[in-house]
């Protein structure tokens, strides 16, 4: 199939289903955390803002102590990554590192600010129509909004809409299969609010110029799907279908969603858009529709606090920057035996040492485990070759094999193996019955991949600035000794200008001595 072929096949996304390669049939856990409504836990006495939401670019802060800020004003400006604003209104205490959630054992630059309780908002401008609005202007608005998307990837969400604009995708899919066990802020944000999902689905796709969408929710979505559909018919609008989805971890990871609606693989290093589709997480979509139509930065989001270390589980809608701990105190604090505080799922989150840690826009769920669910440390035995891994990964990889590759340090080969399409899943290490850490070794190995791609990069760069050096020196030195003998060339000339004329005067002067002069006798 050539990709003109694929680019029209992708057309039919979500008219039937398909399976994608391996997965994990998992407990989901969802049922404890979405038996009472989503509400705002009590204002925190400090919020503290990360300038780094996600593994990119960081903003640089346009506050600093003592200023007054307003709720939704920009305390961070980026051009490459989503703006920061302001959660509250109140004084700026400080700049300073913090850890982050999502990025383990890196710290960013954060502002701290301590709430005045007004909550005072900066002026907000909204699109009255958005429907007569030109797709730059949502997208800007987008921009200035500091939409990012909420699915744990925080990619700037204008980035993509625009690059899915210029590449003109056909197809917007937004990401409702919320696979990780455990979380269900996605699900009770659809149950809650389905209309403005509706409405910022037809937001992005003017936006992004798609003819249709495709809402992918879980098949033990029911109450989800009818509130969906009953948006989508409030709105009038024929071009969004609700498609329900396989409850077959990871199947909310974004490639293997497309495979599932239309049954084709996003290529070797390719993006989406390769075969015209472009996807959002529905959050995403919801933030955008308050961007555009209301002028509402993403300053909160929906937070599943749960686990059995936890008294009462359930969603919140937090804002950027609340420390952890305040949710956990929200939900009614941790039960004894509580062992251990990850961000994010149990398959593919991550511990966090400290519940003073602030939430991001990427932290979806926190997660409190006592020491029962935590298993026994077992001690990493030898690889048997079982290819129990290579069974389940979704990303059809060989993980016995990077394994051996990570560890010997034999990164091209890793490289060649593809390595950097591992999605860190988890499910080889769920199956492994050597108890070998393969993800964590997997995600290690990749970011090796980009520091040598980085310093392969740089290198490149730095040969080439020496090459053009080189050749620049050479050009001036080519130039200098041209010049050089031009300018003999010249003085040979003018010499030989010089001495013909002399000799012309001599040649006149005899003339003159021999046929002009008078005879003295």
């Amino acid at each position: 199939m050539n990709d003109t072929e694929a680019f029209e096949l992708a057309r039919e996304a979500g008219l039937r289903t398909h399976h994608f390669y391996g997965g994990l049939h998992l407990r989901h856990h969802k049922k404890i955390s979405c038996r009472t409504r989503v509400e705002r836990p009590p204002l925190p006495e400090q919020l503290t803002v990360p300038l780094n939401q996600y593994a990119g670019e960081t903003a640089e802060a346009v506050v600093r102590p003592g200023d007054r800020v307003l709720k939704g004003e920009v305390i961070g400006r980026c051009q490459s990554c989503a703006a920061a604003h302001a959660p509250v209104s109140g004084t700026v205490e400080a700049l300073r590192e913090v850890p982050s959630a999502t990025q383990p054992g890196i710290q960013t630059p954060a502002v701290v600010i301590r709430p005045d309780g007004r909550e005072q908002w900066v002026p907000r401008e909204a699109i009255a129509d958005w429907r007569a609005a030109s797709p730059r202007q949502l997208i800007e608005r987008i921009r200035s909004g500091g939409i990012a998307g909420l699915g744990g990837a925080v990619f700037p969400s204008h980035i993509k809409a625009a690059a899915a604009r210029e590449r003109r995708v056909h197809t917007l899919i937004l990401n409702g299969a919320e696979c990780e066990p455990y979380i269900s802020c996605d699900e009770m944000l659809m149950r809650e609010q389905p209309a403005n999902i509706v409405l910022g689905a037809r937001i992005l796709r003017r936006a992004v110029g798609a003819e249709r969408v495709v809402i992918a929710i879980e098949d033990q979505m029911g109450a989800v799907q009818a509130a969906l559909e009953e948006a989508v018919n409030a709105a009038r609008c024929e071009s969004i279908t609700v498609v329900r989805v396989s409850t077959i971890y990871p199947e909310g990871g974004e490639r293997q969603l497309i495979q599932v609606l239309t049954g084709l693989e996003v290529p070797a290093g390719g993006l989406p858009a390769d075969i015209g589709l472009v996807c959002y997480n529905v959050a995403t979509a919801a933030a955008a529709a308050a961007a555009v139509t209301q002028g509402t930065p993403l300053i909160e989001r929906y937070v599943t606090v749960t686990g059995s270390g936890v008294a009462e589980p359930r969603n919140l809608l937090a804002l950027v920057g609340t420390p952890l701990a305040h949710l956990v105190e929200a939900c009614g604090g941790y039960l004894p035996g509580a062992a251990r505080l990850v961000v994010g799922g149990p398959m593919m989150g991550f511990p966090v040492a400290s519940d003073a840690v602030p939430v991001t826009k990427g932290v979806n769920c926190v997660l409190v485990l006592t020491s029962q669910d935590i298993s026994t440390s077992q001690t990493e035995m030898p690889c048997i070759r079982c290819g129990e891994c290579a069974r389940v990964c979704p990303a059809r990889l060989l993980p016995q094999q990077l394994h051996l590759q990570v560890t010997n340090r034999l990164w091209d080969q890793a490289r060649d193996y593809g390595l950097s399409a591992c999605i860190e899943c988890g499910c080889c290490d769920f199956v492994c019955p050597s108890h070998i850490p393969l993800a964590s070794r997997f995600r290690e190995g990749k970011t090796e991949l980009r520091n040598r791609a980085g310093k392969a990069r740089a290198a490149a760069r730095a040969r080439q600035r020496f090459e053009s050096r080189e050749a620049r020196l050479a050009r001036e030195e080519r130039e200098r000794a041209e010049g050089l003998a031009r300018r003999r060339e010249q003085m040979r000339d003018r010499t030989q200008r010089q001495k013909d004329v002399q000799a012309a005067i001599e040649r006149a002067g005899r003339r003159r001595q021999t046929d002009g002069e008078p005879d003295d006798t």
